[in-house]
């Protein structure tokens, strides 16, 4: 089955808890905000990937199928989630494709990523349960905001930042973090 690579061609917003370049204790992670023209290609694709899955279930009329790995947050805008390990780690590049190494690069909810990845179907190990998932193939960062806190494919950083290529935004040799303007993180006293 060949997979098909989906690239945000607009940056996304990364939203919630963030663990891109340093993992949590639970792993690598990252969630993003995206719209409801790439949800109905994913859609569509879906369709597909499932008739290979269901394919190989053991008894097709007791499988169960999981829910779409993306979910509505708001009229037109959806948010994805990936999770990865040490070993299946993407490329995270700059805006001239700069690999970022600094685990401090502070990669939280607000900041602005190109995302590139594809639609895998999946089995569980019981056979009757199926359905998909997404697994991120790069990621290039091209704004970072500053505030606390995949399976690759085969593509390595260099082959990631030809895949973007070249935008105006962060760059590891040069950061631009944004500062938080948000007023209602002041505290106000009791009288």
């Amino acid at each position: 089955m060949p997979r098909t690579i989906h690239k945000t061609d607009k940056p996304v917003t990364l939203d919630g808890f963030q663990a891109v370049v340093a993992p949590s204790k639970f792993g690598y992670s990252l969630g993003a905000v995206v719209d409801d023209d790439l949800i109905s290609i994913l859609d569509t694709e879906r369709t597909e990937v499932l008739k290979w899955a269901e394919s190989k279930l053991k008894n097709p009329k007791r499988s169960t199928l999981k829910p779409e790995p993306w979910e509505e947050v708001s009229k037109g805008n959806y948010k994805i989630k990936f999770s990865w390990n040490e070993e299946n780690r993407p490329p995270v590049v700059d805006t001239e494709g700069t690999p970022i190494t600094d685990v401090k690069t502070p990669l939280y909810g607000g900041s602005n990523v190109k995302l590139a990845f594809y639609q895998k179907p999946y089995i569980l190990r019981d056979g009757v349960t199926y359905g998909s998932s997404l697994k991120l193939v790069g990621i290039q960062v091209v704004s970072v905001k500053g505030e606390a806190g995949v399976d690759t494919g085969d593509l390595d950083a260099n082959e990631v930042a030809e895949l973007f290529g070249r935008t105006s935004g962060f760059k590891t040799s040069d950061p631009n973090v944004t500062p938080t303007t948000d007023d209602s993180s002041t505290e106000e006293e009791d009288f």
